[in-house]
């Protein structure tokens, strides 16, 4: 009798160049292998998404920064260490190889680390059989909302090699929050692009100390 292996199922569809739908502690992500230009091509299909704007990746832990070629300063350690996992997009340089439209035009990458536990093991069983690591843009069609449920995910996705498919684990949902809240640190004053799930009153004490270090 096979046991079913969800995740491993997840990371074979993503080492094909397959798309994944899976849930983060706000709402549902859309996985495809960053380093493939053919994945973010497909995801872009998919989305309706012209080239241009950056796509962020989701890694396991700050440890896994350094392999990809990130450079990683103080700044971004910080921010790090007092909110991942967490809803927080890092913005942070980049020596690495990506594929097309990952990184920014100056080779600055969005990284997210997310505390939803499917997530993390997602990650971290793609960096233990080096796939990936994915990308951690929202599960929607352009111009739409992000997908908050897993009844919304099942909706939009499907089982064509060109469509997301929902990771098969019962009962795993997201947090139904707003998007992750973005920060460049790619310098010694870390800016918010995006406000979102970390809100004023949490960042706000943290880049100020940043600012006065």
């Amino acid at each position: 009798m096979t046991i079913p292996d969800p995740i491993g199922d997840a990371v074979a569809r993503i080492r094909d160049g397959g798309l994944i739908a899976y849930p983060t502690e706000t709402v549902w992500g859309l996985g495809a292998d960053a380093r493939a230009d053919s994945a973010l091509e497909r995801l872009r299909r998919w989305k309706g998404r012209e080239g241009g704007e950056p796509v962020s990746i989701l890694i396991a832990s700050l440890d896994h920064l350094a392999p990809l070629g990130f450079e990683v300063n103080a700044e971004a350690e910080r921010l790090a260490a007092e909110f991942w996992p967490g809803p927080l997009t890092l913005v942070i340089h980049c020596r690495g190889r990506f594929a097309r439209g990952v990184a920014r035009e100056d080779g600055a990458v969005g990284v997210r680390c997310s505390a939803h536990p499917l997530a993390d093991a997602i990650a971290r069983r793609l960096h233990a059989e080096g796939v990936g690591p994915i990308t951690s843009t929202s599960l929607n069609l352009s111009g739409l909302p992000p997908v908050r449920t897993r009844e919304e995910a099942g909706a939009v996705c499907g089982n064509g090699p060109d469509e997301p498919r929902v990771i098969e684990v019962e009962e795993a949902e997201a947090g139904g929050d707003v998007a992750s809240t973005v920060v460049d640190a790619t310098c010694s004053r870390p800016e918010v692009l995006r406000w979102g799930a970390i809100s004023a009153s949490e960042l706000e004490p943290v880049l100020r100390a940043l600012a006065a270090s």
